[in-house]
């Protein structure tokens, strides 16, 4: 049933009064009472369970969502407009307005690709915020940061109104810039402050959405000190570079890394990459002859260069690098420039160690294989279903990059910070869906897929549901669904996911790796949970060593799915030195 939104043709500026009478709250219950609300501290007191809200910068009318107890605001701006001369700068607080903006609706989202479409625009910086309707104050706050590779998605990919009263938190999910406009190393537009250099402002976006919610989210009952960082797939990579970024420390309280793991970029290898994106652009707008002159054009640091740049419409910036994948190679991103992250990368011995959750799917890869380039033909006429020699092929590159993406995911990254990580880290590996008799034949395939953890979290997202079938309406699913949503809000709340009935999750660290035990693993039966402490059966040089064993598939079918399927992956550094693929991107 579509939730039911109240309030709004309260939005007027005209109303704003009357607004306050309608829902029976006096004026001084507002902090906002000068004509200048920038200038103000919105001053948080007890919550009034209200939909109408003040904010630094100006009062917002969100709505009840009746059928799952919740209010929402969305669309709420953060931070002010991008477009034009603040296209590649810091961003900068919103204009303050009067009168009352409607958040009963989302908001716009970053430009992107969809498809053959062009979709959003470069005013994007927004929030969404879902509590529970009641009136309970100084609730933890879970700040969600979509996926989509850094280049698509948007902040409703995760909705929180069928999430917050089971974790009893705040959440609140960020539109932020994407593709060329969240990332450009190319050296002309280094013209800015040091932040700015650096390129990488998409988590300059981020950075600034968490001043806001510092600033203002006690006005909607959380408590400010009390906020968990939380992100999927590109979005869980960007909490992991949040992690060792200096522009972070003190933003956030605890931080929770979905199928994230860790990546960055080396600067001038990327610029280089954006060049050779950019130059047939320049090519047809009739800036170089050729598209070799264009490229070394756009590597130099003129004025001319950053007029250029400037110049190209944001659709046109926002059609490159498709199709990366889950490859850097193609849409590098996260540069390493010694600002924002670290020169060193994730060898980095400065932390913000907070408390960290890290959680993987058991077949990571699925979604990613089943549906590269290779197997487009097989898709297309349902041999992937039926040819024993195809699907030996996909269960080849399921499998492997499957444990070597969960190793990435977890593992890996759990023992690479551990020496200088001082805050407690715990992993999780979930293994529901690969069981036919329990997942059913639908999701079966894809196992316990890149995303499998969505609908565990927010029960009403429908983002998997061609993928899925009815897998998670078994009892088994939905009690472990609850028993997941019991160790998130547990750790939202006291960076501990450990409580009451639930099976003990240990810390990670090198002894309980060795003992078995570093690894909560969350599966289901038909009928109940199962979670118990386990650790990764196998290292990553023990699944290079078991491709090369492997006999399922031909030795010129193995090269060929090494060399074009797995190679130049997140997961993949070691798997491309091993095989001699060629290199794809700087990893650090």
């Amino acid at each position: 049933m579509k939730p039911k939104k109240w309030g709004s043709l309260l939005l007027a500026s005209t109303l704003a009064a009357g607004v306050l009478s309608v829902y029976g709250v006096p004026q001084t219950s507002f902090a906002a009472t000068t004509s200048n609300p920038a200038t103000q501290t919105v001053q948080a007191g007890a919550f009034s369970p209200q939909t109408l809200q003040t904010t630094q910068f100006g009062q917002v009318q969100g709505y009840h969502d009746e059928t799952n107890r919740a209010l929402i605001w969305q669309g709420v701006p953060y931070a002010a407009s991008t477009a034009g001369e603040q296209r590649w700068k810091a961003p900068s607080d919103p204009q303050p307005w009067s009168g009352v903006l409607d958040a009963t609706k989302p908001g716009d989202i970053a430009i992107q690709a969809s498809g053959a479409d062009i979709v959003g625009t470069e005013n994007a910086l927004n929030l969404d915020i879902y509590r529970p309707d009641n009136a309970k104050d100084k609730l933890p706050v879970i700040v969600y940061i979509h996926g989509g590779n850094n280049q698509t998605g948007k902040s409703t990919e995760i909705t929180g109104s069928s999430m917050v009263n089971d974790t009893n938190a705040i959440f609140v999910s960020v539109n932020y810039r994407l593709g060329p406009l969240g990332f450009n190393p190319l050296p002309a537009l280094k013209t800015g402050t040091d932040e700015e250099n650096s390129g990488n402002y998409a988590l300059l976006d981020i950075a600034k959405s968490l001043d806001w919610i510092k600033a203002n989210i006690g006005q909607f009952g959380g408590d400010a000190d009390n906020v968990t960082v939380a992100g999927f797939s590109a979005g869980g990579r960007d909490v992991m570079a949040m992690l060792i970024s200096p522009i972070f420390e003190g933003k956030f309280d605890k931080a929770i890394s979905f199928s994230g793991g860790m990546t960055v970029s080396d600067e001038e290898a990327s610029a280089a990459t954006f060049a050779k994106a950019i130059a047939p652009l320049a090519v047809a707008d009739g800036k170089k002859a050729t598209e070799k002159e264009a490229y070394d054009w756009l590597l130099t640091t003129g004025s001319d260069v950053r007029d250029y740049l400037y110049s190209i419409p944001a659709d046109k910036l926002s059609k490159l690098m498709g199709n990366a994948g889950i490859r850097m190679s193609v849409f590098p991103h996260l540069y390493a420039d010694g600002t924002v992250l670290p020169s060193d990368g994730f060898d980095t011995k400065n932390y913000n160690d907070v408390p960290l959750l890290m959680l993987t799917g058991a077949d990571e890869f699925s979604l990613f294989g089943r549906f590269d380039s290779y197997f487009a033909k097989n898709i297309a006429d349902g041999s992937i279903n039926t040819d024993a020699n195809v699907i030996a092929k996909y269960n080849f590159i399921n499998k492997y990059g499957g444990e070597l993406y969960s190793l990435f995911n977890v593992e890996d990254s759990a023992q690479k910070m551990y020496g200088s990580y001082g805050a407690d880290i715990y992993g999780m590996r979930i293994d529901f869906g690969s069981d036919a008799y329990v997942a059913g034949s639908a999701m079966s395939p894809l196992g316990a897929f890149h995303g499998v953890f969505v609908p565990l979290l927010s029960p009403d997202n429908a983002n998997y549901d061609s993928v899925i079938g009815s897998a998670y309406d078994l009892p088994g699913a939905v009690d472990l669904g609850k028993t997941f949503r019991k160790y998130i809000s547990n750790f939202v709340h006291n960076g501990d996911p450990n409580g009451s009935g639930l099976a003990e999750w240990k810390t990670w660290t090198p002894q309980a790796s060795l003992n078995g035990e570093s690894t909560l693993i969350l599966d289901a039966n038909r009928r109940k949970a199962i979670a118990y402490a386990s650790s990764p059966e196998f290292t990553y040089d023990q699944v290079l060593a078991a491709m090369r064993a492997d006999r399922t598939v031909s030795e010129a079918d193995k090269a060929e799915l090494i060399s074009k399927v797995l190679n130049g992956r997140w997961f993949s550094g070691k798997l491309d030195q091993s095989f001699g693929n060629a290199s794809m991107w700087v990893q650090r």
